[in-house]
């Protein structure tokens, strides 16, 4: 996993041939542009691997090249987060998925993040991405898996949607893993704001605990609090009704990235692992380990479909 992110993209914006199929870890790059904003999408995991504003990065790049650290830009599905020790029971049956990450214990972040989804339509501003999650040992439903990717002056909206295909009620969850950056500036001097007022605790191995309020936590990022030397890696609730806002601001002010979302929850992690210059915000349907607490789980039935929308946009000024 490289630390150091600070890079620039393998190639350059190409408005005649907005796809080029090269043999790298993301799959295929689509590259978008509109007004101020430019994006690169990659078909595995139907991953956001670059968006900027007049040039200067909203989110962690990933270099076509590169092995995506740490979930980068990855679509979340049909599980956001974690299944702590891969088990669960649905509809009277017990399943077991593989645990991807050991030193936890947890089986993390979905199916799809290294699927290669293939490409429904495209244009120079958005691109539509699909999938099906297949039937397996573990999770033997199946689903239709579709994010869509549309840039436009106003920013970046992204949609991930799922229909049930097979015949049985399924489990559903969702989520993105974007990580929010302002210019690759350090995190540590940067501003996040987090407008929810209750926070999973965790603990040592990330396996929830109980929900608390964000103050008796010191995990409380309401109205902007600069990060500092903080590590976080909690899923928040208790949120604004409708659509509510997460921003991380340079220290000077100049650049401010934004995600908005209607979802219940949200996962915040300081980007410890990718050098922390830049702080991931996981809009989530459910919280950690929901198949095994039933929390907040979308049932979808045989025909039934389920979309996640949220944006990210920004500001840039002169320094």
């Amino acid at each position: 996993m490289d630390p150091s992110p600070n890079r620039p993209p393998a190639d350059p914006i190409c408005n005649d041939h907005p796809m080029s199929d090269l043999p790298n870890p993301g799959g295929t790059a689509v590259r978008l542009s509109a007004g101020r904003y430019e994006a690169v999408v990659h078909t595995v995991g139907a991953a956001l691997a670059r968006l900027t504003l007049d040039g200067t990065d909203l989110v962690l790049p990933v270099a076509d090249d590169e092995l995506a650290p740490s979930y980068a830009g990855k679509t979340l599905v049909p599980w956001p987060n974690r299944i702590v020790g891969g088990t669960y029971s649905f509809a009277g049956q017990d399943h077991e998925v593989p645990v991807n990450e050991h030193a936890t214990g947890c089986a993390l972040h979905g199916l799809m993040c290294f699927t290669d989804y293939a490409v429904v339509s495209s244009s120079r501003a958005e691109v539509a991405l699909a999938a099906d999650v297949l039937p397996r040992y573990g999770y033997p439903f199946h689903l239709r898996s579709e994010v869509t990717y549309r840039l436009s002056d106003g920013g970046l909206e992204v949609t991930i949607a799922a229909t049930n295909v097979g015949g049985a009620a399924a489990p559903y969850g969702a989520s993105s893993h974007p990580y929010l950056t302002c210019g690759l500036e350090p995190v540590d001097g940067c501003t996040l704001d987090v407008p929810a007022a209750r926070v999973l605790t965790v603990d040592e191995r990330l396996h929830p605990v109980a929900l608390a309020a964000v103050e008796d936590e010191d995990l409380d990022y309401r109205g902007g609090r600069v990060l500092g030397a903080a590590q976080v890696d909690h899923a928040y609730t208790g949120v604004p009704p409708g659509q509510w806002e997460v921003s991380l601001t340079s220290p000077d002010g100049t650049v401010v990235s934004r995600l908005r979302a209607d979802a219940p929850w949200l996962q915040v992690y300081s980007g410890d692992l990718v050098g922390r210059v830049a702080v991931a915000v996981e809009p989530m349907t459910c919280p950690p380990d929901a198949f095994s607490s039933g929390t907040d789980v979308v049932v979808l039935e045989p025909g039934a479909s389920h979309r996640l929308t949220f944006t990210i946009d920004g500001e840039v000024s002169p320094r």
